[in-house]
């Protein structure tokens, strides 16, 4: 049975997701369709990778992956549908798949040129979602082959997530996103991170806080304390255990973040348990 997911940035309180499952279900009446979220910030294409990259690939091959962020619906951005790491993505090329790739091999990609697979041949220039995007998707649940779908591309529109920086002393990196519960997460990936400690506590100073140590979990620290470690992402978190790190401690997207490893022999429990 296909199964069709759905990202985007509509809302739930608009007719805008009732239409597009309304496509969905009736040129596809045998796919599973499961909303991934519709609570996507606004036109905000990082947040949309970084939510679909830690989504997708929990679900089966085949999953046919539509996300629509789309701040240039109408414009001369493409259409398009692709197929990576065995899973289907159709949406806007506008950065939000390299993003969400991130370097990732293309299996396989076309722009969404022939009329024929969309709902209709005169889409409106507002809601690609609904009048390309998801007969698309159903088309592929149909098990229409991709390169027939479009014509064949080489690349998608490039974009890139801001590196962190690292040095002998630390790593300075910002702040990618901010979670419901208030946490802060970093683009400061666990893996540089061992790379480059070697046994040593590092201080963190982000917004209006310091802080010291890595911890493997929020309850490690009393209610309403500061907290940093590695969440189910990768990535280095800032959080209150309890609380709103971002509003509390100033800190917003984009915001600056250094890692600063201090000098001594040993230190133990937290980092050894990250290395193992």
């Amino acid at each position: 049975m296909p199964i069709i997911t759905l990202t985007t940035d509509y809302g739930t309180r608009d007719p805008y997701v009732a239409a597009l499952k309304g496509v969905l279900v009736t040129m596809a009446p045998s796919a599973l369709v499961f909303d991934l979220s519709h609570e996507i910030a606004p036109q905000d294409l990082m947040e949309a990778a970084f939510f679909l990259r830690n989504t997708y690939p929990y679900y089966p091959k085949d999953t046919i992956h539509v996300a629509v962020v789309d701040p240039g619906v109408g414009t001369v951005r493409r259409a398009v549908a692709l197929r990576a790491n065995g899973h289907f993505f159709v949406g806007p090329d506008n950065g939000m798949f390299s993003l969400m790739l991130d370097g990732d091999a293309i299996d396989e990609l076309v722009e969404l040129n022939i009329p024929a697979f969309w709902r209709t041949p005169h889409p409106c220039d507002t809601f690609h979602g609904r009048d390309i995007f998801a007969p698309i998707a159903a088309t592929l649940a149909q098990g229409i082959p991709l390169h027939q779908l479009g014509r064949p591309l080489d690349s998608l529109k490039p974009l890139y997530w801001a590196l962190p920086i690292a040095d002998p002393q630390g790593i300075r990196g910002w702040i990618t996103h901010i979670d419901r519960f208030g946490n802060c997460i970093s683009n400061i990936h666990q893996n540089l991170f061992l790379q480059h400690h070697q046994s040593r506590k590092p201080k963190c100073y982000v917004g209006s806080a310091i802080i010291n140590g890595l911890h493997k979990t929020y309850g490690q620290v009393d209610s309403g304390e500061i907290v940093m470690l590695f969440g189910s992402h990768g990535f280095l978190e800032i959080a209150i255990n309890e609380g709103r790190a971002a509003e509390l401690l100033g800190i917003v997207k984009g915001t600056p973040l250094s890692l600063v490893f201090m000098e001594q022999k040993r230190y133990v429990p937290e980092l050894e348990a990250l290395g193992s």
